[in-house]
């Protein structure tokens, strides 16, 4: 499109960059397989009619990877992409509705290489069985140059939408003529596994605001611990804190008596995962009275011990707050 004496070009997905950067200089077998990911930018002309909140849009970021392997490793490669898969899920708490091979259906809009995607069928088929995962196939949803795995999620209407996919692709290194050379000093052909863990950042976010209500995991939250002096003389202790969870590499901030009443400032901050009190017994004892989102409330402790065990839940991806205290 032109924009005034510019020329601006959208690209509508991030393979071809990724294989272009592949192609420009010579690959041996020993470097396969070669990851490459990104954090894109991505454009799609869709109508206005379909165009809804996060969850579809013109723009998006995606969160892609492309691996060149030789056709061993494919199978290997598609089946990290999945234990991946469920790992972002399991940290962001995110059910999968169900696993869908994605297959080609009627019509001109696939690739006419009934060999190619015989293949490419064949191996994620197999790396689904392999895995233990029921999934149900699909005609018609395949990407043109190949099938797909897609991870469907629902949301609290029951729509279904695809966060995440995993591809096998024989189509686009042939198309770009890409090649490694062997073992052998031949030159050969990679296939192309696409893997997007959690897809369009938009739509990721979307699925979260809604399944969370803005009550994100502790390691998700914009504000992971909010400090409440329960008046002006602990605020000097109140900051000394906040700067000690800044120096851990935790989102803190100080919510102090100017804000109104500590049972004000409580239910202000009712979305944070932590809330550290700090009354006159706390301050002079270098503790924290914690109080959890879910309503639980912690006798107090040193505030070392406690920072260091949130920091601890925070750096795991742990969807729960807190276990017992000893």
């Amino acid at each position: 499109m032109d924009l005034g004496s510019e020329q601006i070009v959208m690209r509508p997905s991030l393979c071809p960059h990724h294989a272009l950067m592949f192609r420009a200089r010579a690959h041996s077998y020993r470097e396969l397989p070669l990851r490459m990911a990104e954090l894109g930018p991505m454009y799609r002309s869709e109508l206005s009619g379909v165009l809804g909140g996060l969850t579809r849009v013109r723009a998006i970021q995606l969160n892609d990877a492309h691996i060149f392997c030789t056709i061993d490793q494919v199978a290997d490669e598609a089946r990290a992409a999945l234990h991946l898969i469920r790992d972002a899920y399991n940290a962001l708490g995110i059910t999968p509705a169900r696993y869908r091979l994605s297959l080609p259906g009627p019509g001109g809009k696939y690739v006419d290489a009934p060999e190619m995607w015989h293949r490419s069928t064949a191996l994620l088929t197999e790396v689904l069985e392999s895995s233990g995962l029921a999934y149900e196939a699909a005609e018609g949803e395949a990407a043109f140059y190949g099938p797909k795995i897609d991870i469907q999620i629902a949301d609290g209407a029951g729509r279904e939408s695809t966060l995440s996919t995993v591809q096998v692709d024989f189509h686009q290194p042939e198309r770009f003529d890409l090649h490694y050379v062997g073992e052998d000093g031949a030159k050969h052909r990679p296939v192309m596994v696409h893997r997007s863990i959690i897809g369009s950042v938009e739509r990721a976010v979307a699925h979260l605001i809604e399944l969370y209500g803005g009550a994100f995991p502790g390691w998700l939250a914009p504000l992971q611990l909010v400090v409440l002096p329960v008046s002006e003389a602990e605020l000097p202790q109140a900051h000394a804190v906040v700067r000690r969870c800044t120096g851990m590499g935790l989102r803190a901030e100080v919510a102090g008596p100017e804000h109104g009443s500590l049972g004000a400032r409580i239910r202000t901050h009712r979305l944070v995962p932590y809330q550290a009190v700090i009354g006159a017994k706390e301050a002079a004892g270098d503790q924290i009275a914690l109080r959890l989102r879910d309503g639980r409330r912690l006798d107090p402790h040193p505030a070392a011990d406690v920072l260091a065990r949130i920091t601890a839940f925070v750096g795991a991806h742990q969807t729960d707050l807190w276990d017992a205290m000893p």
